[in-house]
């Protein structure tokens, strides 16, 4: 796999289509048996609708693209399966907490998710949730992820007037750091109580990464790659 390479955007232009995924039709046993497996596994994943990406266009300070509805079935097995259809991509939001003395904050998957033991910012793919009409709303789906996956608020931090493209493979991560005024031991704290009071939260740890030693074999590389420009530039 070729490095993720990082745009940086002000704009975003992303808009839904009715379109039919024939990777969805054709594969449709596979996927199902595929799903039924990872259930098993997994009981708690459930087969609900996705919004995934086509036609990505990066110009001078925007980007662009059209989305379509899916179920997490596929979306699923596609990852699995070694994103085996080139023509689409998973553009997800992502929330990169930052802390009032530099620290960035991770959150460590719980076993209940489908991405257990990974370790990155608060995200998640997109779902109608996220439109507005005929725009997909990718800061609104930053700040609700953030707020359920930390407890945190748009209060309880300011938001970049930019975004980080991520773009590693089939997947490009929408980043957008959102600045706290507490320091990163105050920012943990509040989140570990935030989790400790859920009854089934997503995250089981947080991570603090004040240095590129920092991240583990856990962390993907497109958030690897973010991190390193942004600490090396601070």
């Amino acid at each position: 796999m070729t490095a993720p390479v990082i745009h940086r955007v002000t704009g975003l232009d992303l808009t839904y289509q009715d379109w039919h995924w024939p990777f969805a039709t054709q594969k449709r046993a596979e996927i199902d048996a595929h799903f039924a497996g990872r259930q098993r596994v997994t009981p708690q994943i459930w087969n609900g609708r996705v919004l995934l990406g086509r036609n990505p266009v990066f110009s001078p300070g925007r980007f662009s693209a059209q989305y379509f509805e899916t179920d997490f079935a596929s979306l699923l097995a596609w990852i699995d399966w070694g994103f085996p259809d080139k023509s689409v991509f998973n553009g997800f939001g992502m929330g990169a907490l930052r802390s009032a003395d530099g620290a960035f904050v991770l959150g460590e998957m719980s076993v209940e998710t489908a991405n257990a033991g990974r370790i990155y910012f608060p995200s998640g793919t997109p779902d109608r949730d996220d439109l507005r009409g005929a725009v997909v709303d990718i800061a609104g789906s930053v700040v609700r992820e953030v707020e359920e996956e930390t407890g945190l608020t748009g209060a309880d931090y300011c938001a970049a007037g930019h975004w980080d493209c991520v773009v590693s493979g089939s997947a490009i991560a929408i980043i957008q750091i959102l600045d706290s005024e507490l320091t990163a031991t105050g920012l943990r704290s509040r989140i570990e109580a935030y989790l400790a009071a859920q009854t089934s939260p997503e995250l089981s740890a947080i991570h603090l990464v004040r240095e590129i030693g920092d991240v583990t074999s856990a962390t993907p590389a497109y958030v690897k790659a973010f991190l390193a420009a942004q600490l090396a530039s601070a």
